[in-house]
């Protein structure tokens, strides 16, 4: 019998853990996650490209949906979300829907955040909701969202064949209420900061670390299950893990049943 890998093993102790064991579980997470993140820093570094600081891979030529994570169970990549690759990759755009939904389509872009904000500050009164569309982007961009969502009282959804990839979840989780619905695409995996100038090994392994624990330490304030960022660990940056609804129920991440057709008549 092949032996379990140590990701297998750690997740299991994870997913298995109660809350005695949830600081110990928190201190492996980091190191998994510093191999990771040190892995794909001098990646990039050894192919000598230049990133967007805090930006993912998901929003480059790389396709919207990567080939699905497959190591360690079956795993098959959903159909191809509604809005095209071309509408995907655009910088984030925002358009009031009726019932207070504020629509929230393409790449989280550096300065997201600030005209999210500014979107906010001037149709607040009348947003309610937030709904997703997004391959992903600048992870410290998808955490301030997240927070100001949390801040306001507002809801999240991802629609029928909707994306909500790579760092979007992370604004989803803000949501006091969050809904997938029927056919809604959700997927999860490792991002990473890098910048025009590349780093030490040293310095990779800190700034891993310290985005780790930033995200780690958002999930849990947002009451989301740990099991979800482990599995986000797990995947390489060219791949997803793309969470069924029994796991987004599992890890808390929707706070609702997922909505079926049948269901909406």
């Amino acid at each position: 019998m092949k032996p379990a890998s140590l990701g297998a093993r750690l997740k299991s102790a994870f997913l298995s853990a109660d809350d005695g064991l949830l600081m110990r579980g928190a201190f492996f997470s980091l190191l998994v996650a510093a191999a990771a993140f040190l892995f794909v820093d001098l990646r990039e570094m050894s192919l000598a490209s230049a990133a967007l600081p805090g930006h993912d891979p998901m929003t480059t030529d790389a396709p919207v949906l990567p080939p699905a994570l497959t190591d360690g169970g079956p795993q098959v990549a959903p159909a191809e979300p509604q809005s095209s690759p071309q509408v995907l990759r655009q910088p984030i755009r925002f358009e009031l829907l009726p019932g207070g939904q504020l629509k929230a389509e393409g790449s989280i872009d550096p300065g997201a955040a600030d005209r999210f904000a500014e979107e906010i500050a001037a149709r607040g009164e009348y947003v309610k909701a937030v709904s997703l569309n997004s391959p992903g982007g600048s992870v410290d961009d998808a955490l301030a969202m997240s927070k100001l969502i949390r801040e306001k009282g507002l809801n999240t959804k991802v629609a029928t064949k909707a994306l909500c990839a790579s760092s979007c979840p992370l604004v989803f989780a803000g949501g006091v209420a969050r809904e997938a619905e029927e056919d809604a695409i959700l997927g999860i995996h490792q991002v990473f900061n890098a910048g025009q100038e590349k780093p030490s090994a040293e310095q990779a392994m800190s700034g891993a670390q310290s985005t780790t624990a930033r995200i780690a330490r958002h999930l849990d304030e947002m009451g989301i299950g740990s099991g979800l960022w482990i599995n986000a660990l797990e995947t390489p940056p060219d791949r997803l893990y793309y969470l069924t609804p029994q796991e987004m129920v599992e890890f808390r991440l929707t706070t609702a049943p997922v909505a079926t057709a049948k269901q909406a008549d």
